[in-house]
This record gives C-alpha cells, sequence and structure tokens, in this order.
C-alpha cells in the first residue's frame, strides 16, 4: 500500500492503537492511467513553484510519493495547472493546503480538484470569509474531500500542529495557533485580518527546510518573532511582496533564507515596494528568484541539501545558473542582526474549563467526517506496515466571551456573534452559552437572522 498522510499535534502519538480500514473502491485500471501520468518516486524530496502570475501555487512531492498542494492560484491558472498537476501526480492529491481566503490563492481550486482530485483540505477557519469562499469549500467538502482546520490538542496547546508525510519529512502550522493563541485583530478591514492569520507552514527534510509564508503581513511576523517560532530556512515562499510593512528587517534577519521564491506578474515586479524588499532580501545574502523573470522553480532536496532548477535563467546570466545549488547546513557568515528580536509573549494561565463540548466538523465537511486531522484510521499503511495515530481531539470549553466568537441562549435554539448588539445582548448572563466557532454553535443551535453569524 502507498504511504499516506498523518497529523500529529507537536509529536506524534505513535503508541495509539489503529483499527483497519476497508479498502476503498478500485477505480478502472484505464481511467487512473488516463489521469495521471507522474514519475515514480525517486527518494527525494521535490517541491514545484508554479508560474501563476501574482497568484500562490506549490506542489510538495515526499520521497516515497506523498503530495501537499499548497494553494491552487487565481482562476486565470486553471489552465495550466490542470495540465501540468497531471504531469507531476501519481494519484490524487493526498493533502491541499490554502493558505488564506483570497480568489489568488484558491481562485482554481475547483477546476483543478475536478482535474487530478484530492483527499485531505486544511485553511484556516477564519471568521471574516467571503460568501463565494464558503460555498466553494462545501462544494468541496460535498465531494467527499475531509475539510479540516488547524487546532492545537488541549492537551499539548502551545505545541504546533505537525503534518506528517513520512518519516523525516513534516509540515509544521505556525500560524495561525488558535484557540491557543488568539487570532491577530489588528487591521481595520477583513481583507488584512485574514492575510494577517493565513497559514504559514515550515517544511522540513533532514537538513533542508522551506518557509512558505503565505499571505504573512507585518503584524504575523511580529507575532512569530515574539513567539521563537521562527528559525533559519533553505528556501522562502515569499508572502504579499507589494504590502507595506511585510517581509519586515526583523523578519528577514530571522529566517534568512539561501533562496527565496517570489510569485508575481510583470506589474508587481515593477512597484517600487517590491523592488525595496528585493533590496532587503539581498542585504541579509539571500538570492532572490522571480517567477515573471525565471518562470517554474523546480527545487530537489536529498535531506542534506537542495537544488533549485529554473524554468529561465535570469537575463544576463548563463545557461548553467539555471540550476542552484543551497546546502542544508549554512555555508555563509553569520549575520550581524541590526534589528532586536522583541521580548517573548509570557502567557497567562489558561482558567479550568467549565463545560466540555465535543468536537464538531469543520466547514465543508461531509456527515461522518471529523475536524481533528486526518483520521489515520481512514489511511492505508505507512512505510514498513506501521500506521502513525492522529492527535487526541481537542477540547472546546464554554466560559467567557474571551472564549468564544459566538454565544447562545440555553432557553433558544438560535446562536448569535458575540459582539452583536442586537439579540446577544438580550441573553441573561445565567444563560449564556459561548462558542469558539462557529461550527460548533451550529451543532445545537440555529443561526439567528439579526447580525449573519
Amino acid at each position: 500500500m502507498s504511504p499516506r498522510i498523518a497529523l500529529g499535534v507537536g509529536v506524534l502519538l505513535a503508541s495509539l492503537a489503529c483499527q483497519p480500514t476497508p479498502e476503498p473502491p478500485k477505480k478502472a485500471p484505464s481511467s487512473e492511467k488516463s489521469r495521471y501520468f507522474g514519475g515514480a518516486p525517486d527518494g527525494k524530496l521535490h517541491v514545484y513553484f508554479f508560474d501563476v502570475g501574482a497568484g500562490e501555487a506549490a506542489l510538495i512531492v515526499s520521497p516515497s510519493g506523498n503530495t501537499v498542494l499548497v494553494d491552487s492560484g487565481p482562476a486565470t491558472a486553471e489552465s495550466h495547472l490542470v495540465n501540468r498537476l497531471p504531469e507531476l501526480l501519481r494519484r490524487e492529491l493526498d493533502l491541499v493546503v490554502l493558505t488564506h481566503p483570497d480568489p489568488k490563492h484558491h481562485g482554481a481550486l475547483d477546476a483543478v480538484l475536478k482535474r487530478v482530485g484530492a483527499r485531505r483540505l486544511l485553511e484556516p477557519q477564519l471568521p471574516d470569509t467571503s460568501s463565494a469562499y464558503d460555498a466553494l469549500l462545501g462544494a468541496v467538502g460535498s465531494r467527499g474531500v475531509q475539510v479540516f482546520s488547524p487546532a492545537s490538542s488541549a492537551n499539548l496547546p502551545q505545541e504546533s500542529v505537525r503534518l506528517q508525510l513520512e518519516d523525516e519529512v513534516n509540515l509544521t502550522v505556525l500560524w495561525p495557533r488558535a484557540p491557543a493563541t488568539p487570532l491577530l485583530k489588528g487591521a481595520s478591514d477583513a481583507e488584512g485580518r485574514n492575510a494577517a492569520n493565513s497559514i504559514v507552514l515550515r517544511l522540513t527534510y533532514r537538513n533542508t527546510s522551506v518557509l512558505f509564508a503565505g499571505a504573512a503581513r507585518a503584524e504575523t511576523e511580529e507575532v512569530l518573532l515574539k513567539n521563537g517560532l521562527l528559525g533559519n530556512a533553505t528556501l522562502l515562499k515569499v508572502a504579499s511582496p507589494g504590502v507595506a510593512g511585510a517581509n519586515s528587517q526583523g523578519f528577514l534577519e530571522e529566517v534568512r533564507p539561501q533562496g527565496a521564491v517570489f510569485s508575481m506578474d510583470e506589474g508587481l515586479g515593477r512597484d517600487a515596494k517590491v523592488r525595496d524588499v528585493l533590496t532587503r532580501y539581498k542585504g541579509v545574502g539571500t538570492k532572490a528568484f522571480r517567477t515573471d523573470v525565471n518562470g517554474e522553480m523546480h527545487a530537489v532536496s536529498d535531506g542534506k541539501q537542495f537544488e533549485l532548477v529554473l524554468q529561465r535563467p535570469t537575463p544576463g546570466e548563463p545557461f548553467a545558473s539555471r540550476r542552484v545549488v543551497f546546502p542544508g547546513v549554512d555555508p555563509r557568515p553569520a549575520l550581524v542582526k541590526t534589528v532586536k528580536p522583541p521580548p517573548p509573549v509570557v502567557k497567562p494561565p489558561e482558567p479550568p474549563p467549565v463545560a466540555k463540548v465535543e468536537p464538531v466538523p469543520a466547514r465543508g465537511t461531509p456527515p461522518g467526517r471529523g475536524s481533528e486531522g486526518i483520521e489515520v484510521d481512514d489511511l492505508p499503511s505507512a512505510p514498513g506496515g506501521g500506521k502513525t495515530a492522529a492527535a487526541p481531539p481537542v477540547k472546546k470549553t464554554s466560559t467567557s466571551p474571551v472564549s468564544g466568537a459566538y454565544v447562545a441562549s440555553r432557553k433558544r435554539g438560535l446562536f448569535h456573534l458575540a459582539r452583536c448588539k442586537k439579540g446577544a445582548k438580550q441573553i441573561h448572563d445565567e444563560n449564556r452559552v459561548y462558542f469558539t466557532t462557529r461550527e460548533e454553535a451550529a451543532k445545537e443551535h440555529m443561526p439567528a437572522k439579526d447580525c449573519n453569524p
């Protein structure tokens, strides 16, 4: 059986027993052969950074052939991706990660999934998403794709959620970290708040690593620095190069990638703010590569080094410059940092829970699917015949407005936004029940029509 992805929180709980799962129905061989054209796994980690203009799309292929699509690009990339992805895949995608509910990150998703399929989808589950994005997730879930969100275990609330693709290959969710750490609310508009709370991932394979910064903004970088969640990365998928404040000097000095990949079109490439960002990267000794100049990029790691292959060399450079090697152990001299890192955040002790609410499916999840992450019992065996157990269920509480974004009355069947000045304010204190997510509230209540929760 082919190995699949297993979910862990902080550390993998490999000692938990797993029950055998019935084999899924097999498709006709002729259909499978005509759908996917990728080659056999070669024992190396592959990361493809697609040229999708001013959007985001990258494919991870593990040494054993497990696959993760990080964002699916804008709608204008549909034609390219539905033709390019089958050339690289041998079966449906194991996981799709939507880092940000913005069309530049998910516009081509529907077409991509119709063409190549997927088993799981990870998304940040933010409160201010558009109706079009919510409808997209609902449609994805109705097709049998399990939709889930990164949520730390109640037993290890401060540990990062870790997705193990296989032995020594891990994806760690650095942000968001709800409910242990509240979402960022500094931006004045929903688009800015969603970008600041987009998923930030760190991919590691032995001595090599890639940081996928999602759509991180200045406030995202600041909280990651404060919590000591960043570190040197071999490669960086750059976020928000044209947004003021993003890619700060402190962030660049802390990550200090050897190579940085910019996904942009010609218009963004002429932006003065982007040129300033490129200058800052050069100042910390990072080689920058742009999809509008270099086209698609293919990074290959043997665990000791990354070799980055460019579709096109940078103008004025020899053809041989298409291949650049980045050692896993950074050979550059230590950087004298000009920005002092902010002091670490000291978290107050968590109050004891008052009530326990059973976990509920995430948005778009079909009935019978959980939201705690990838269900190991539903996966084929890992290499060597063993299985890796999933994280324990997330325990959710109803205590105070701090712990929930939604509120309901124990005596009525409706729920409201906690900040709503209409129905929510009319509930007596002794009857109030708070929920962290909309899915929790919808399990036992219907949405009220006052504030459109």
